[in-house]
């Protein structure tokens, strides 16, 4: 019998095959995107020090109460906060990672947020 392998090993895969050809400098560090069933979160990370510069999630204080789920809406919340957070760091271009996940729905709404608020990639 032939077994269908688990999703998310599946898109752990994708992940690294993603992140051989995707690399965070400290000119332009990388904006990374996880979602789970009940939250998403995005990170500013420059790997060559291996460091978060910048970290949203909708379990931050400011979103807290805002939003409910890993939904579209809370997706752009999500991008608006990150982008707003990295230019008062002084944070201008990132270069975007997707996770693994289809750049469809909220990993699309979350780029676009980030983008319409000021993050150039």
């Amino acid at each position: 019998m032939i077994l269908k392998e688990d999703r998310n090993k599946l898109r752990a895969r994708r992940h690294l095959r993603i992140r051989k050809k995707v690399k965070g400098t400290p000119e332009r560090p990388r904006l990374c995107v996880f979602k789970s069933l009940k939250h998403i979160y995005a990170q500013i990370i420059d790997d060559t020090q291996g460091r978060t510069l910048v970290y949203v999630s909708t379990l931050s204080p400011e979103l807290r109460g805002q939003v409910k789920g890993c939904n579209i809406r809370s997706a752009r919340a999500v991008g608006e906060l990150v982008a707003k957070k990295a230019l008062e760091k002084g944070i201008k271009k990132v270069v975007f990672d997707r996770g693994g996940y289809i750049y469809h729905g909220k990993v699309k709404e979350l780029a676009e947020a980030a983008r319409n608020a000021g993050l150039e990639f």
